[in-house]
């Protein structure tokens, strides 16, 4: 979802009612092309994740990619908090 809304609705970007503000969106842009792609596997990470991938769009990730990071950061959580859950047992 928030690749598409980064990928289709940037071109608003202009109007009042956007809800991110140039500047910021910019800076955005700006550190995901310092660090790459391979920023979308910190997509699990509160606060951090959602903008993340959001701006993924906004640059056009790919799709292929994206689904490929994001699946490998969101499947390597879950088997991190299920060792910790198994070994907390």
């Amino acid at each position: 979802m928030n690749w598409s809304l980064g990928r289709f609705f940037t071109h608003h970007r202009d109007r009042r009612w956007f809800p991110i503000q140039t500047h910021k969106l910019e800076t955005a842009e700006q550190k995901y092309r310092k660090y790459g792609r391979f920023s979308l596997l910190l997509s699990w990470v509160p606060f951090i994740g959602d903008p993340i991938t959001v701006v993924a769009g906004v640059l056009r990730e790919p799709l292929w990619s994206f689904v490929l990071l994001i699946t490998v950061a969101k499947c390597a959580r879950y088997i991190v908090i299920a060792v910790a859950v198994i070994n907390a047992v």
